[in-house]
């Protein structure tokens, strides 16, 4: 069988898909625009996409038997139609729940530690030319006691509940789907996490339900210094109204995500007036070197199992 990966970029060059060669003939493109793609899989069986586009045009077009999703998230496959075409479509669930949780606590503590703040006074030369031993001209706070508030209490989310409650911190949810009832944590409506929570985290996919769920008119429900953290999905939180509340007010607001990617030059998270209150990174959560590891086991599992 011919097998190619469409964006191997995305996987790291610190992963090595050799494993791959037990099942045939194996293609690697860096990534792949969408001009590009029917060209690339006209004449392959085995397709590995993290977020390359496969629709009808492509199946209709090609050979494929297998799409395997180098991700949770398939919705950049036409799962309808692969299914009329009896296309195998795989995914890869739970191998990055771990390092998802820990960027959560990585922006959390940022804004709750200010460890760059202290980290540059030091290098800046202010601690040695300090006429006492210790500076606390930014004030930190502790997790302990904290409300925490998470928005899809799915695996990811009571991964971080379970940390949050180790830190002493009181956790609730807001379950939306509605199906959720875990009797372990406080379930709650989305209103009242809002209002009442000093932290709050998002672990929910981006669907109908879930499009525009933090917008205008609930982030004023927010408390003043509260912290917003968007570990889901672009889309879940309006960009501009998330922009606008920031520069009105001290709330402070974290995202591994964006509702385009790679974030526009024209975003309005980019025209965030205090930088202090806000913190990016480029769609990383998933991919500490562990969960990429567990994931390429997961893909060539799956593919093991097809063939």
């Amino acid at each position: 069988m011919k097998m190619v990966f469409l964006d191997r970029k995305t996987l790291g060059d610190d992963i090595n898909l050799d494993i791959f060669n037990k099942f045939g003939d194996v293609v690697s493109f860096p990534s792949t625009k969408k001009t590009q793609t029917l060209q690339r899989v006209q004449d392959a069986q085995i397709i590995i996409t993290n977020k390359v586009i496969i629709d009808k045009e492509i199946m209709d077009n090609s050979d494929i038997k297998l799409i395997c999703v180098a991700a949770t998230g398939m919705n950049n496959i036409d799962l309808e139609y692969a299914k009329q075409k009896g296309i195998v479509v795989k995914n890869v669930a739970g191998y990055s729940t771990s390092s998802v949780a820990q960027l959560t606590f990585s922006f959390a503590l940022q804004f709750i530690q200010q460890i760059n703040f202290y980290d540059n006074f030091v290098k800046s030369g202010g601690w040695e030319n300090s006429d006492i031993f210790t500076n606390i001209d930014k004030p930190f706070y502790e997790l302990d006691g904290k409300r925490w508030g998470i928005i899809a209490l799915g695996n990811i989310g009571k991964k971080v509940a379970s940390i949050a409650s180790s830190f002493g911190c009181n956790v609730c949810y807001y379950s939306t789907s509605g199906k959720n009832n875990d009797s372990q944590y406080s379930q709650v409506s989305l209103e009242e996490l809002l209002k009442t929570c000093d932290i709050i985290s998002i672990h929910a996919p981006l669907n109908d339900t879930t499009l525009n769920l933090i917008n205008k008119t609930n982030l004023q429900l927010l408390k003043e210094k509260a912290i917003l953290l968007n570990l889901g999905r672009g889309g879940i939180v309006n960009e501009q109204d998330i922009t606008d509340e920031l520069n009105k007010r001290e709330i402070y607001f974290a995202t591994d995500v964006v509702t385009c990617e790679p974030i526009e030059k024209t975003s309005p998270l980019l025209k965030i007036e205090n930088k202090n209150r806000v913190l990016f990174t480029p769609h990383i959560a998933w991919a500490s070197i562990e969960a990429r590891g567990r994931l390429i086991d997961g893909i060539f599992k799956n593919i093991e199992e097809f063939i």
